[in-house]
């Protein structure tokens, strides 16, 4: 796939006229899907698609097309040159763009990232004999999936990983369910085995009679999955340089007020261990990791080239949405198996759904519990918990009222696959908390 993108690349580089300048960005996957109900494969199928997006630049006018290849070059190097001269009469009559950003460097790169998968028969085969004696429904996608951009100056960068993602849920009946995941580059039988037991655990707690709290606030423990919903919201344009500098942004307060979250939290996009491309659609590149949040204190932002230009910014190679791509929580120093015993009385959180901001200036965020989430009495699970709304700014949640991350985390890959796989991920601890809010 690499030869057949950088041959693309040396037609283009013949195709272009004069002063003119083109740069593209190629997105490819070959992905097994297999779909799961009742335990049983329900749906299978192989999805492989190739789409190029190119741009020809000629001065401060620009104009690009989506193209979706077949992936011989043969039949697909025509219509790559037939797409850019219908670029070309369309140039002239476009208003020259003050602000558009190209690099003005050459940087190359190569990143193929190191992967262990199977046949994705063989994953099934696991999956189905841990789930022989349950009712599971979920999905699996695994395959590799390719990045890449080139310029008329010469850039060429190129993204290759193969990761797989099984997203699941074991049900009891109507919405008593455990949700669970298993993703990465690296497929390890006995390590998925042990994540699917301790579903198997948690559902049967599911099966004791459920118990309802009065609104309140709580002491409560979230695990990474949890915890994943809330530290998301920050790519609502929290970390954005653009929502920063326009007050618009749900940190705006620890910029401008000082405002500060507890010293044990460490926020940045690490690029370097993330799966995420170390460039973006524009070809310019992202550093290996931006600090976002330091010891409880705002350090950094994402920023995109544009924002850069406007603010007379350094850009750290952010997309235009200004969103964290590879999010990074440092661990903390509680370990996980005392995690239940260190809660005491209070709510174990596995997953929360249907997030919004119900206050963004001081950055409050409402959300609902839902899947497999206890009532725990001495550090013990007494009975799964009735559904319940939270409503919780993240200046005390993460604040003052965080007592312990842990130091394991756990990796979370975004099922994502609207138009083509994710690339985006999230390494996280488990989180405890005190007077978590729940207003419903």
């Amino acid at each position: 796939m690499r030869d057949y993108f950088e041959a693309m690349a040396t037609i283009l580089d013949g195709a272009v006229i004069g002063p003119e300048r083109y740069r593209c960005w190629f997105a490819a996957e070959a992905t097994d899907f297999v779909r799961f109900n009742h335990s049983a494969i329900r749906q299978a199928g192989h999805v492989r698609q190739v789409l190029l997006t190119l741009e020809l630049i000629d001065g401060q006018r620009h104009a690009s097309t989506t193209i979706t290849l077949g992936g011989a070059l043969a039949a697909d190097a025509p219509l790559l040159v037939a797409r850019l001269a219908a670029l070309r009469t369309l140039l002239p009559e476009l208003p020259e763009d003050p602000h558009l950003q190209v690099s003005g460097s050459v940087c190359s790169s190569t990143r193929i990232t190191p992967a262990d998968l199977p046949a994705t028969a063989v994953m099934v085969d696991t999956i189905l004999a841990a789930a022989a004696a349950t009712d599971m429904v979920g999905i699996l996608a695994s395959g590799p999936i390719w990045r890449g951009f080139a310029d008329a100056e010469g850039q060429l960068n190129w993204h290759e990983s193969r990761t797989f993602n099984l997203d699941w849920s074991l049900y009891l009946d109507r919405d008593k369910a455990v949700k669970s995941s298993y993703a990465g580059g690296h497929w390890r039988a006995a390590e998925f085995q042990q994540h699917f037991a301790a579903a198997v655990a948690r559902l049967a707690l599911l099966q004791r009679a459920p118990v309802t709290v009065p609104p309140g606030a709580y002491r409560a423990y979230l695990a990474p999955a949890a915890l994943n919903e809330i530290i998301s919201m920050l790519n609502w344009g929290a970390v954005a340089e653009k929502s920063l500098q326009t007050r618009a942004s749900a940190l705006r307060r620890m910029r401008d007020e000082g405002v500060r979250l507890h010293p044990a939290i460490h926020l940045r996009e690490n690029t370097a261990e993330g799966l995420a491309p170390a460039f973006q659609a524009d070809g310019f590149v992202r550093p290996p990791s931006v600090t976002l949040i330091d010891a409880g204190v705002l350090a950094g932002s994402m920023i995109s080239p544009r924002s850069a230009a406007e603010y007379g910014l350094l850009h750290n190679g952010a997309d235009a949405d200004e969103s964290m791509r590879s999010i990074d929580l440092a661990a903390g120093e509680l370990d996980q198996a005392d995690a239940l015993a260190q809660l005491g009385t209070g709510i174990w959180i596995s997953n929360l759904w249907y997030l919004n901001f119900s206050d963004r200036g001081n950055c409050r965020i409402t959300g609902m519990t839902r899947f497999a989430t206890f009532w725990v009495e001495d550090g013990a699970i007494v009975a799964p918990l009735n559904v319940m709304r939270f409503d919780d700014s993240l200046f005390e949640l993460l604040g003052d009222n965080l007592l312990a991350l842990t130091r394991e985390r756990e990796l979370l890959v975004a099922n994502d696959t609207y138009l083509e796989r994710s690339t985006a991920s999230a390494r996280l601890p488990g989180a405890l908390v005190k007077d978590f809010r729940f207003v419903l």
